[in-house]
């Protein structure tokens, strides 16, 4: 899908779903990694992660495009559009568009990683880190033990 698509079909759902015109511009963004797409406040330009697309198909491409036009219409009718705000739930459920978006499966397999364990050996506490810890420069934070590293998960 290319960006003029992508503009195509956010003002197809602007009007069909809001019943208003979409009025600025809707793009992908590539490096976008941690979120489906975002509203700009002070452009009013919508920005898409195309992964979510690419992994996960056009539905879910429509719920974030849903999820980010309730950002942008409520904005500029002066209402609540943070994630927090009533009218912005309300508008959610209006619309069927998603709270948050699906875990892409690339992410999700960065989550399993080796993690390290580590273990006071005065308290017992265990710790679990992505990264190596330096056991000789830090010690527990409950009882200031010594840390031992226990295994690799």
């Amino acid at each position: 899908m290319t960006n003029d698509e992508l503009q195509g079909l956010v003002e197809e759902i602007s009007q069909t779903q809001f019943h208003m015109t979409f009025n600025h511009q809707a793009t992908f963004n590539k490096k976008l990694r941690s979120t489906g797409g975002r509203y700009l406040l002070h452009t009013h330009n919508i920005e898409i992660n195309p992964r979510y697309y690419e992994e996960l198909g056009i539905q879910e491409l429509i719920g974030i495009v849903k999820h980010e036009l309730c950002h942008y219409h409520l904005h500029l009718l002066g209402k609540g559009y943070k994630h927090r705000d009533h009218d912005f739930k309300q508008l959610l459920k209006e619309v069927d568009a998603p709270r948050f978006c699906s875990t892409l499966q690339s992410v999700e397999n960065k989550r399993q990683t080796a993690q390290l364990v580590y273990e006071c050996s005065k308290c017992r506490q265990h710790y679990t880190r992505k990264r190596r810890v330096n056991i000789d420069r830090y010690v527990c934070g409950k009882c200031r033990g010594k840390l031992v590293l226990v295994n690799n998960k």
